[in-house]
């Protein structure tokens, strides 16, 4: 979908600056997001992926009627991982490695 990946990124964005967090990359293709969020340890992960999921659902339901009736754009799963004994860098070379999005056709699931 033209403009979807795009969007998802900026809203992103929006989310993790409302909530004080650094994103340092974002990636997304029509099965997952790869991000790489740099925020403090008394953060709770699972807090963030829920604003961050719950927020790109709403808006993007919202602005591409292609996601509207969509049974779910997010699954409840997700892997969280620290960067304590891997460099910030080879963090970032993996997730900006991750395939772009190339075509969703008849998926209506996106993330």
């Amino acid at each position: 979908m033209d403009g979807v990946e795009e969007r998802f990124r900026t809203l992103v964005n929006i989310k993790c600056d409302e909530l004080g967090i650094e994103a340092v990359t974002v990636r997304g293709n029509r099965d997952h997001a790869y991000l790489f969020l740099k925020c403090l340890p008394t953060h709770c992960p699972s807090d963030i992926i829920h604003n961050i999921k719950t927020y790109t659902s709403r808006m993007i339901r919202d602005e591409f009627s292609e996601f509207a009736k969509a049974g779910t754009l997010w699954t409840r799963h997700y892997f969280v991982s620290t960067a304590a004994t891997v460099g910030n860098n080879i963090i970032k070379e993996y997730v900006e490695s991750q395939p772009k999005t190339t075509s969703v056709g008849d998926r209506k699931r996106m993330l």
